[in-house]
């Protein structure tokens, strides 16, 4: 039996818009858009490179809005955060982006 592939993919095509329009922003942006796309590149060779978030602290926005099943995050530098879920099949493992912050609205976010 072959391994699963491991892809990344974002929850929506907004995002996905957001994430590449960083790529034309500030410095800041430009910088929040090398640390996603190096995390992204992190999650396609281990999905499971981030911290398993405890269920009792996922946010209700999400287990509403996308019926999720795990909850995982990755720190980026700077006090950045990516948060994300995963889905798997037979064949492949989706790691899929649901949100960044910064440390400040992460913690608001998940009421610490």
């Amino acid at each position: 039996m072959s391994e699963k592939g491991i892809f990344v993919a974002f929850i929506s095509n907004k995002l996905k818009e957001e994430f590449e329009s960083l790529k034309e922003g500030k410095i800041q942006d430009q910088n929040l858009y090398k640390f996603i796309d190096r995390a992204m590149d992190d999650l396609k060779l281990d999905s499971t490179c981030g911290t398993k978030i405890q269920k009792r602290l996922w946010p209700k926005e999400y287990i509403r809005k996308y019926g999720i099943t795990n909850l995982w995050k990755y720190d980026l530098p700077n006090a950045w955060r990516l948060i994300y879920t995963i889905e798997s099949d037979e064949v492949k493992i989706v790691n899929i982006i649901l949100e960044w912050f910064d440390h400040k609205s992460y913690n608001k976010r998940f009421k610490y």
